[in-house]
């Protein structure tokens, strides 16, 4: 499947520079902001994920950096072109979106559809990139099956193909995996990989914080403003201190004499379970040697000791459950 991928953008010489800026970029409809002073940088060859919840302004952020609507403060570039009206055909030869609903002429079949698209972006050889597209996306066998007879999921992948039809510099992906099957999930993340490696831009939408977190080298966590933005790591040791987790047989006669002093650990508590203590500390490689050998010296039976782990949905409930926007939302 990568190398099918490989074929629809080998030999494309990318820009160096950021892919897209934005500087304090909103979106207005009357009285109500979908997105305000929105700022970031994606370099070539990134996979950006965009996260928040329903009515966040993440789509409409996508519409905005995709030409599709203009924006009403601030400013932004897309693959090297100021965004503005006189510059929409050169930013849309270069960019894709793929949006969550897939849009597809569902009494044609899969081939038309994309036939039908390849003539609207012009495309040069157009029989050969189809046939490249549905096996990158692994519908090879589906191509004479109307649009109307394929399952969500099904339809979900033809409209990646048409994505990737136009050999995008940048491709926006609104939630592409939504409604697939855990093997097709997993094939448009090789897709995805495979992209970044030739140096494809993905800006990705989604509602899967697991995928997020497999796929995207940073992420930024949106609610009508950003409310950050990082690697995932990064993120995590901003919003969490360290600790590590230690579970014993038995619980301890006086955990503080064990755990009091030791080097690197700032402070312990009992995490509720008998025999399971968290400790607050500086360098995990550091405490967990020290904890370890004081739990022998006090005759401990220990089962476990272990770095504790944050995931990105910690960290977007953590910023989520903090916002009064989203209170107001959920009340």
């Amino acid at each position: 499947m990568l190398d099918q991928a490989s074929q629809l953008i080998a030999g494309q010489a990318r820009q160096k520079g950021p892919a897209i800026t934005a500087r304090g970029l909103g979106k207005r409809f009357g009285d109500r902001v979908a997105f305000s002073d929105v700022s970031f940088e994606i370099g070539y060859g990134e996979v950006f994920g965009f996260l928040g919840p329903n009515g966040a302004g993440k789509t409409t952020t996508v519409r905005t950096l995709g030409t599709l609507l203009a924006p009403t403060s601030g400013s932004a570039t897309v693959a090297g072109f100021p965004l503005a009206p006189e510059n929409a055909v050169e930013i849309r030869r270069r960019i894709a979106i793929m949006p969550e609903a897939p849009g597809l002429y569902l009494k044609l079949t899969v081939v038309e559809n994309l036939e039908c698209f390849a003539d609207l972006y012009e495309i040069s050889e157009a029989h050969d990139r189809v046939a490249a597209a549905l096996q990158a996306v692994n519908l090879g066998n589906r191509g004479r099956d109307t649009c109307g007879t394929l399952s969500k999921g099904l339809r979900q992948r033809v409209a990646l193909a048409r994505a990737l039809l136009s050999d995008p510099e940048i491709l926006f992906l609104d939630e592409p995996t939504a409604g697939l099957d855990p093997v097709a999930a997993r094939e448009a993340h090789e897709l995805i990989d495979g992209l970044r490696k030739r140096g494809v831009t993905i800006f990705l939408t989604t509602h899967r914080l697991e995928e997020a977190e497999r796929l995207c080298d940073r992420v930024a966590i949106l609610n009508t403003t950003l409310r950050t933005i990082g690697r995932p790591d990064e993120l995590r040791d901003q919003l969490f201190a360290r600790t590590i987790t230690v579970r014993t047989l038995r619980p301890l006669a006086d955990p503080g004499k064990v755990f009091g002093g030791l080097e690197a650990v700032d402070g312990w508590r009992a995490d509720g379970a008998a025999g399971s203590y968290v400790l607050a500390v500086s360098d995990a490689s550091i405490a967990a040697p020290g904890a370890t050998r004081a739990l022998v010296a006090a005759g401990a039976d220990v089962l476990s000791i272990a770095e504790s782990h944050h995931s990105l949905e910690d960290v977007y409930l953590e910023l989520i459950a903090e916002d009064p926007e989203a209170s107001r939302r959920t009340a």
